[in-house]
Formats: C-alpha cells, structure tokens, sequence
C-alpha cells in the first residue's frame, strides 16, 4: 500500500524570485535620466566653483528625491492614471492647463539644450558637424521610443543607464584625495554668500524637475498596462504587497544611482578643475574639454561619451513626460506600449517637442539663457505639481485605503517646502 502523504507535507513550489533588472524600471531610469547632461553641466560647475563644500547636497536631497518619486509612482500605480490624468479629475482645469504649458515649455528648452550638449560632446571625439549631430540625435532618439515595442525599448533605455558608470570611472582616475573629499563632503564648510546659495538652489532644482514625476508615474502606468495579470491597484488590492515592494526598491535605487554618478561629477571636478583654479563652467562638454589637460585624455574621454550616452537616455524622458501630460490633460489615448496610429497625438507631441528642441540650436536664442529659463520655469512648476500631488495622494477618494503613509507623508512635504524655499531663493538670486 502506497504511503499518503499529508496536504502539510507536499512540497509547494513558491514563484521565482525576480531578477534585480527585472525589478529596476520606471525608478531606475528616471533616476539615471536626472542625471542629463544640463546636469552635469550643474554639478561640473557646483563642484569646480566650491570643490567639496557642495557634495552636502547630494546626501541631502536623497531621501527628498525618493519621497517625492515614491508618491509619483504610487500614484500612477494605485490609480491607473498618472499626474495630469489625475489632475483632470480632481483639480481645477486652468490650473491643469497652466502646468502643462509650463512643462512643455521647460522640457523642450532641456531638450533642446541636451541635444546641442550631446552634439558638442561627440564633436569633441570624432569630427561631425554640429548640425549634423544634433540632427542624427534627434532623429535616432524620436525612431526608438516612436517605433520600437515598448518591452524593447525600456530594455534600451536600462542598458544606456550603464552609461552614468562613466562618471564613477573618472573619479578614480582623477587623483581624488579621498581623506579631504569625504571630510569636505560629510562635514562641509557652508559659505552664506549668494553664489553659494545660488549653486545650492540649481543642484535642488536639477535632482527634483517636475518631468521625473510625470514620467516615472506614466511609466508605472504604462508597466501596468504591460502586464495582463496587473491592474490597478485600487482595483486590486491583493497585488499591493508585492508591487509596493517593487516600486520602493526601484525607486530607492533609482534615485541613489542618480546620487551616486552626480556626486561622483562634483568630486572629480573639485579634484581637477577647482584644485587648478578653473572655476566657471557652463556647459558639459566644457567640463569635458577642461578636464583633458588636468586629469588626461582619458578622463576627457569617458567624461565626453556619458554625455552622448546620458543624454540619449534623458532626452526620450523629456519628450515622453510632456506628452504623457498633454495626452491625459486632452483625453487622448497615450501610452508607449500603443502602436503609433493608435496614438497619433501622443507620439506626434514626441516628434514635435524633439524637432522644436532641435531648431532651438540653430536659433538666435542663447542655450545657456534658454537652459537658465527652462530652471526658472521647473522652480515655478515644481512646487504647485508637488502641493497637488501630496494632496492627491493623501485622500481616499483617489487612492482608496493607499493614502500616503506618515513617514512617506513627512518627507514628501519637507521636500516640498524645500522646493519652495529654493525657488524663492532662485528668485532672490537671479541677475535680471
């Protein structure tokens, strides 16, 4: 006679355990696309104006940067929708309209200076003229994100975050005496003059831009959509645990590896340019070109190619977030994962926002102005999207029993009031 055996003793086969790369996505690449090269143009100059006395504000803006990501994307997964299409539903339509302007605004000015940075970088390597560069960039950028499968093109967009490792590569190549980067970086001497302030306010602005949070809460939508077993998680409530793990986890990441490669630029640029006494940057690719005879053509060279490779994964983000807000702010069908046809205006917002960031390079209009004003508006922008998004997220009749948690509550707001401080400190600052 057989042996039974008992219900308690059959072997259960539990589900495999994700891949780390299967779990990194909407967190991780809006966390690396931070990190454009307008960016790298803000932290060369932050660290080649006040060396290691300004790394503060990289550990300082973490736990901001995740709060403020983790409501983005919690929004977007727990109702299905992401900001603007949230927006449309429970706030006032002027105030809906009057932030997407803004936003479209901002994010083609970016664009387009990320574009001209791009192009500069590469003719630095390899002798291209700029119109060409810029013209290859934007064509290659609107054919990948327009006309590849979504699934495919996230898997893009993953690999070219590897490109941000240029960054951390030369801050070992760079001669960094670590005993004085790590003290300036951790215990910092705080100068109250108004360049300081005005250098604290533009790493603020640049590591919290009201694209991320529109982009990584579409992208949570999108990731839902994606999957035919998800659905919102107001919706469904049993797929919580589990999915609120992956989000906190991505975005953690996210935004620590988006840290990380900034501070890295603020170190290597306070070993090199600060320590010779350079200490006006104004572009990325003249960071670059600083750095070949300080730290050597190598250095020069990985510097170059992360802007080429940072700025092929900001640009889609910038292009993408302003037409998944326009797309939900006019009810159009948006999405990614949607073919082209099904979605005319959403990917013709894509090649619009591209082309006309495109003929900014070839304009009268000065890039380094242009990209002063795209901060000014992001300032202005960010902190009524914030204000709206924390109160979003914090009523049931939107998110249902996934109201913000305390902690994630109280660091929401405090990033919050430190973006308003920043702005009014941008204004107090500004040379009109």
């Amino acid at each position: 006679m057989d042996e039974l055996i008992k219900p308690t003793e059959l072997e259960i086969k539990q589900p495999p355990r994700p891949k780390l790369l299967d779990v990194m996505g909407p967190g991780l690449i809006t966390g690396a696309s931070d990190d454009d090269p307008s960016g790298i143009a803000t932290y060369s100059q932050a660290g080649a104006q006040f060396g290691y006395a300004i790394g503060w504000t990289l550990l300082f803006t973490y736990p901001l940067m995740c709060a403020i990501q983790l409501v983005s994307a919690e929004i977007g997964r727990v109702t299905g929708r992401g900001i603007a299409g949230n927006m449309r539903r429970y706030s006032p339509a002027w105030l809906l309209y009057a932030i997407v302007a803004l936003l479209l605004g901002a994010n083609i000015i970016n664009l387009g200076a990320d574009l001209g940075a791009m192009a500069a970088a590469l003719k630095l390597l390899v002798p291209v003229p700029m119109p060409v560069a810029v013209a290859g960039f934007t064509l290659i950028s609107v054919l990948l994100e327009v006309f590849v499968r979504y699934a495919r093109y996230v898997s893009v967009l993953k690999w070219l975050s590897l490109s941000l490792f240029a960054y951390v590569a030369t801050v070992f190549i760079a001669g960094v005496p670590w005993g004085k980067a790590i003290s300036g970086t951790l215990l910092p001497h705080l100068q109250f003059s108004g360049d300081y302030l005005t250098v604290v306010v533009a790493v603020l602005g640049t590591t919290i831009s009201p694209y991320l949070f529109f982009w990584q809460a579409g992208e949570e939508v999108e990731k839902e959509k994606e999957d035919d077993t998800a659905q919102p998680l107001i919706d469904a409530p049993l797929q919580a645990p589990a999915e609120m793990h992956r989000i906190r986890l991505d975005t953690y990441v996210g935004m620590a590896f988006s840290n990380i490669v900034a501070l890295a630029i603020v170190i290597t640029t306070a070993a090199t340019l600060h320590a010779h006494g350079i200490t006006n940057i104004t572009t990325s690719s003249q960071a670059a070109q600083a750095l070949k005879p300080i730290a050597g053509k190598f250095a020069f060279t990985i510097f170059a190619l992360g802007i080429v490779g940072t700025g092929l994964l900001a640009v889609p983000v910038l292009a993408g977030s302003a037409a998944y807000a326009m797309g939900e702010a006019f009810k159009w069908p948006v999405g990614l994962g949607l073919k082209a046809k099904r979605a005319k205006a959403f990917y013709g917002t894509i090649a619009i926002a591209f082309l006309l960031g495109a003929l900014l390079n070839f304009s009268p209009i000065d890039p380094i102005k242009a990209l002063f004003w795209s901060a000014v508006v992001n300032g202005v922008v960010a902190v009524p999207v914030m204000v709206v998004m924390m109160l979003l997220a914090s009523r049931q009749t939107v998110m249902g029993d996934f109201t913000l948690g305390p902690l994630l509550k109280i660091f929401g707001w405090i990033a919050t009031a430190a973006m308003a401080l920043a702005a009014v400190g941008m204004f107090a600052t500004i040379q009109w």
